[in-house]
């Protein structure tokens, strides 16, 4: 059986002209910026004009830990946001821009696959509108005033040693994870250790994404700690004066970007943090102008529901106070094979014993986001190998959880194969049954914070902190950083630190190796186990089948 890839289907997409598109949600012409065609930014003039609107409901997508079979949770959240779309109700897509570290890597793309997704998809996954580089040359451009103050003279004597403000690009390059800048005599500045991580986890492109307004992003560009004093006095971004230059590079960024899912329904794609470094979720801007809009907003948070969805509700939800009517957990039958220990080339075979052996993941998933109070349902992502009495097994499965499991077919027949889901979703959030909470509360310590997702969410028996992490947290809630929330930097393969761990583990420790201040963003990154902020290259790149062929087409983005 033969299939069309996802660039394929997208290039044979009948796209209408944005400002049709625009004209869908009720935005003029006059306060959408165009870029090109087939995408533009809505003003922010337009987006303060929506402020005495109602709210729509917001559901959230989010899925089981990731495996090398594929879940589609972005296929399934455009697929949903078709679907509500073509049963009558008024829904808005909202999801995240593209990185180039893992279109060029191992991951892929962004932007949803076969019959569900947006469009352009070669644009979306490649430069777009340009947010990410503006993200990084905002955030370089702090990075070299501070070498430049160090360098002509030091008037604000920050130690060198404690310079905490690294670069970024977006490309997996782990050849820049741990370098020494500035060698080569005087007139290069003084040389120290310093590195890069990935413009996905920059502070910057969690400031963008969580600001309500331009004024609010220049305040906590302000806030952001670059580094210390000899006596550890913390320097600001303010004090560097670098807030206002950073504020005009992205003042065009931090505009939301409109774009069209195959079917011609509105989609906003704007920011994109990692949900395994960072906090996983799309800006706030967006999503907040989409409910305005709206009568339903689709949103996903990134990698399994321990990740995107635990920071969609403690970070997100909790700084921006939107609160989630539903949820939709994307699973699928093969993922659920691999769980139970089925290798990825016997995918294809019935093996209904291996589902039921991998189905715990998803049980444990289901139970996470019942406890913050949002509502649940399983999405069975359908593949063409999936066998009736696995699909049985899951949803019999399900069943037990107090849960439902709706099967989708919306890869292969877009908002046709998802019209079930749409409406017990609808249902969901008509129904009033949300009552959402974050699971700690802001005046809990910091190393309480980081216990508490780590035993609740991930069922660890154990955090492990050497002293001298624990003084730091100590000492940024004596500072007044204590009612941050945390953001937990992990593997998105597992629920445990160790990425080969499937299944629900239980009776594992999660060990801290870091733990750095965002103070502009407003949360505590907290580096568990081994994962990097800056990724590297598989051994067999993506980018090496990547090419423009004889009709002037992108080929190997999918």
């Amino acid at each position: 059986m033969s299939f069309k890839t996802d660039i394929e289907i997208a290039r044979e997409a009948k796209k209408k002209p944005i400002m049709e598109i625009g004209e869908k949600l009720g935005i003029p012409a006059a306060d959408l910026l165009p870029y090109g065609h087939d995408k533009a930014k809505v003003s922010q003039d337009f987006i303060t004009s929506l402020a005495d609107r109602p709210d729509g409901k917001l559901i959230l997508v989010t899925a089981i830990n990731p495996t090398p079979a594929g879940e589609g949770k972005t296929t399934t959240t455009v697929g949903l946001g078709d679907g509500l779309n073509r049963i009558g109700k008024k829904a808005v897509i909202c999801i995240r821009e593209a990185s180039l570290g893992p279109n060029f890597g191992m991951k892929g793309g962004a932007a949803g696959g076969g019959y569900a997704q947006v469009v352009p998809m070669e644009e979306m996954n490649l430069h777009f509108t340009g947010d990410f580089h503006a993200i990084t040359s905002a955030h370089n451009l702090l990075s070299a005033m501070i070498d430049n103050h160090i360098y002509w003279g030091n008037s604000l004597e920050i130690d060198q040693r404690r310079v905490v403000w690294r670069r970024v690009m977006d490309m997996n390059d782990r050849a820049l994870r741990d370098v020494v800048s500035s060698l080569g005599g005087v007139a290069n500045g003084f040389p120290r250790q310093t590195g890069f991580d990935i413009t996905v986890a920059s502070e910057v492109m969690a400031i963008l994404c969580l600001s309500k307004d331009l004024e609010d992003l220049q305040k906590r560009l302000g806030d952001i700690v670059v580094a210390y004093t000899r006596d550890r006095t913390p320097i600001y971004c303010r004090d560097i004066k670098a807030d206002g230059a950073m504020t005009v590079l992205l003042k065009d960024a931090m505009q939301p970007n409109l774009v069209q899912t195959l079917e011609n329904n509105p989609a906003f794609v704007h920011g994109g943090p990692f949900a395994n470094i960072a906090h996983g979720c799309n800006s706030v801007i967006a999503t907040k102008t989409a409910l305005k809009l709206g009568d339903y907003v689709v949103t996903e948070a990134g990698f399994g529901a321990d990740l995107g969805a635990e920071k969609f509700f403690d970070i997100k939800c909790r700084k921006a106070g939107l609160k989630p009517a539903a949820s939709v957990l994307v699973a699928t039958v093969r993922a659920m094979k691999m769980n139970g220990g089925v290798a990825k080339a016997d995918l294809g075979a019935e093996n209904v014993a291996a589902v039921k052996k991998g189905c715990p993941n998803l049980g444990r998933h289901i139970s996470n986001v019942k406890s913050f109070g949002v509502p649940v349902v399983v999405a069975i992502n359908h593949f063409h190998s999936d066998t009736d009495a696995e699909i049985e097994a899951v949803k019999a499965y399900v069943a037990e959880q107090g849960a439902e499991a709706i099967v989708c077919k919306h890869w292969a027949h877009g908002s046709a194969g998802i019209e079930e889901l749409a409406h017990k979703v609808v249902s969901m959030a008509e129904s009033g049954t949300s009552n959402f909470s974050p699971i700690y509360p802001d005046e809990m310590s910091l190393f309480e914070k980081i216990e508490t997702v780590a035993k609740r969410i991930y069922h660890a028996d154990e955090v492990i902190a050497d002293k001298s992490i624990r003084a730091q947290l100590k000492a940024w809630e004596e500072a007044g950083y204590g009612h941050f929330p945390v953001c937990m930097a992990k593997t998105q393969y597992s629920f445990s630190t160790d990425p080969n761990l499937r299944g629900a583990p239980t009776g594992h420790s999660v060990p801290v190796r870091e733990v750095r201040l965002s103070a502009g963003a407003g949360f505590i990154v907290v580096i568990c186990g081994e994962i990097m902020t800056m990724p590297g290259l598989p051994r067999a790149p993506a980018a090496e089948t990547i090419r423009i062929n004889e009709s002037g087409f992108v080929e190997g983005l999918f």
